[in-house]
């Protein structure tokens, strides 16, 4: 049994680091595609959205100097060069696989439409949205919420290293409790920040639940999928 048959899983652009301080860990990346390929096999028609943070962030950017619209264009970039690295590796599992971009760059990608992911996802195809939404001032995670609405996704996938949403970063507070289920409005009314408010925002109203997991551990998008109750369930 399959809960979700239509998904789009947002990848942590640091999370692609693994051990390293900077750039792409060639391990975390196969066990993504290998757990991605897990995926397609089970039926599921996948969509990607991944950060750049291993590579450039907007924001540090502007942080030090950085024109802010500019550092935001220069971590656009960074998604595409993270995309082209997982297409790579699913392509090696012979996994058919489909680059979108926000912004036009043919050859590097095929310019984003609806039209274009949903024709991709039917044919069991992955499909891979790079570039955010093609504007600054947006982050990824908001460009995930779009393009899973878009796509009339069943449900967002959120894979990061901590294994679901807590009442604090369970990295700093060994006391932090983990929810197995929120509502949207527990989130807000809580403060707690699983994405920016934007994105947030665009799940509740549109009522895209959204799943958040530890995607570091390899089999755990399939239990996903399948239905355990693994992570934390967010919900109107």
């Amino acid at each position: 049994m399959i809960k979700y048959k239509r998904i789009l899983l947002k990848l942590s652009g640091e999370s692609l680091m693994g051990a390293q301080q900077y750039g792409i860990d060639n391990n975390r990346l196969n066990d993504y595609a290998l757990q991605i390929k897990a995926a397609v096999e089970m039926g599921v028609q996948v969509g990607i959205v991944i950060g750049g943070g291993n590579i450039f962030r907007g924001l540090s950017g502007a942080a030090k100097g950085f024109d802010r619209v500019k550092g935001d264009q220069m971590g656009m970039l960074a998604t595409v060069i993270n995309s082209l690295a997982l297409q790579s590796a699913l392509e090696s599992l012979n996994v058919k696989t489909r680059v979108l971009t926000a912004i036009r760059m043919e050859p590097i990608g095929e310019f984003y439409s609806k039209q274009k992911a949903v024709e991709a996802l039917e044919k069991g195809e992955v499909a891979i949205f790079s570039a955010g939404t093609g504007n600054p001032y947006f982050t990824t995670d908001t460009g995930s919420s779009l393009r899973a609405i878009e796509i009339e996704a069943d449900a967002m996938l959120k894979g990061t290293r901590v294994d679901g949403i807590y009442t604090a970063d369970p990295e700093k507070d060994p006391t932090a409790v983990k929810f197995d289920e929120i509502t949207y409005n527990e989130i807000y009314n809580k403060g707690l920040k699983i994405m920016d408010l934007t994105a947030t925002t665009m799940c509740k109203e549109n009522n895209l639940p959204i799943v958040v997991f530890d995607m570091d551990t390899v089999g755990n998008l399939q239990k996903v999928l399948a239905g355990e109750k693994i992570g934390t369930v967010v919900h109107n």
